[in-house]
């Protein structure tokens, strides 16, 4: 697989281990990554904030570049994939912007060409089968919460390839490595963005209600794609912390740093030492367990028994693919013709559970990932639930603030 390879600003300055350890998983995976020859700045949030055909033609230059050299252009950073995306998405639908474009450019744009996050070229484009092939040192015994951010996923008509309100991708890679990806509600916050700086008050909050949530949810590291966020969970953890009186040291790892790692190198070789938080000792406990596991016989298959057979009956199989598949479609029906009581089942605080009721009137996707939930695990579906809402009072708040 070959690919147009956008490192951006971040990538080769405050996230250099974010840069090193893309390369080095891209190569372990057999992808060549090629740079984009005189790249320039995506031009971020400042020229998104003072001038639309900026913030268009900046991000452009580069797209046109690949589409030229006839390769889909993956884009790690948050920032940068969101503002290529938004550009094509854009040019994609206005025939007279893209004109305008291109004669900005004097260089050809019809937006043909395919832009990846990460996530999606580990998910979907290399696939979790493959990956799960070529882990070395699996991640056995990690306890993660996969962290988005608030770029990654959306909006959904100019990225769409993972929910925007509890997005699966992340935690399916970290999966795919190892590691144990846990179910948490703020893994699409808003980490404060620049407001760590410009409004430390109000950022080392936005911060702290991140990294709180996801020790609450039983969190030993967090993982995620974004260097902005990296920035703020990592290099700003401590001054959160004296702030606000707290004590958390939780690691932070980009997602291709645990890649790259699972795959065979060493933290040293993907910049691990580099972080603010000190995240090699970690690393280190979590070898010793997947030492642990790998000579520790694995547990027997055991059929799952009704409560007749735990009288002294017989023991009967555990459901089959079919019989799954026909709970989901009912708990479907049911939260078809009536929301508020399948809504109050999942969550137990009626305020929240009537706003549940409300997200998902009309709604096929989150019915049907809340439906599935329920069949797996009825704790688990309480979790999505709870995202589902914890983002959709953040977002009316934010409304009502505006």
């Amino acid at each position: 697989m070959k690919l147009a390879y956008y490192p951006g600003c971040s990538l080769e300055g405050s996230a250099v281990e974010y840069g090193l350890s893309t390369e080095r998983s891209a190569h372990l995976l057999g992808i060549e990554l090629v740079e984009l020859d005189d790249w320039n700045c995506c031009g971020a949030t400042s020229a998104h904030n003072t001038n639309k055909m900026l913030s268009l033609a900046l991000p452009a230059r580069n797209l046109a570049m690949a589409e030229k050299a006839g390769l889909d252009l993956v884009a790690p950073c948050a920032a940068c994939y969101n503002r290529f995306r938004s550009t094509r998405h854009e040019v994609s639908h206005d025939p007279a912007m893209r004109g305008k474009i291109e004669q900005i450019l004097d260089m050809p744009y019809e937006a043909k060409g395919e832009v990846l996050s990460i996530l999606e070229l580990l998910a979907n484009k290399v696939g979790l089968e493959e990956i799960k092939q070529k882990v070395k040192n699996p991640l056995t015994g990690m306890k993660a919460a996969c962290y988005y951010g608030c770029l990654l996923v959306r909006p959904v008509s100019h990225t769409g390839f993972d929910d925007p309100e509890n997005p699966m991708s992340m935690d399916h890679i970290v999966e795919a490595l190892g590691a144990q990806a846990l179910n948490w509600a703020f893994k699409t916050e808003c980490c404060g963005a620049a407001l760590a700086t410009s409004r430390p008050d109000i950022g080392n909050r936005m911060i702290h209600e991140v990294i709180k949530n996801a020790k609450e949810a039983g969190a030993e590291c967090i993982v995620t794609a974004c260097p902005l966020c990296m920035m703020n969970l990592d290099m700003r953890q401590a001054g959160m912390e004296k702030a606000l009186g707290v004590k958390y040291g939780l690691p932070v790892y980009y997602v291709t740093e645990l890649a790259a790692i699972a795959l065979g190198d060493t933290p040293a070789e993907v910049g691990v030492p580099r972080h603010f938080v000190e995240a090699e000792k970690y690393l280190a406990v979590v070898a010793e367990r997947a030492k642990e596991a790998a000579l520790t016989p694995p547990p027997q298959p055991k059929k799952a028994r009704t409560a007749s057979a735990a009288a002294g009956g017989e023991a009967k199989e555990a459901p089959s693919a079919q019989d799954t598949e026909k709970k989901v479609n009912a708990f479907i029906k049911a939260f078809e013709k009536a929301p508020d009581k399948m809504a109050a089942r999942i969550i137990k605080d009626p305020e929240r559970a009537s706003v549940l009721a409300q997200l998902v009137v009309g709604d096929e996707k989150k019915i049907a990932k809340l439906a599935e939930a329920m069949v797996a695990d009825m704790e688990k579906a309480a979790k999505v639930g709870d995202a589902y809402v914890t983002a959709e009072l953040r977002k009316r708040e934010k409304e009502s603030a505006s």
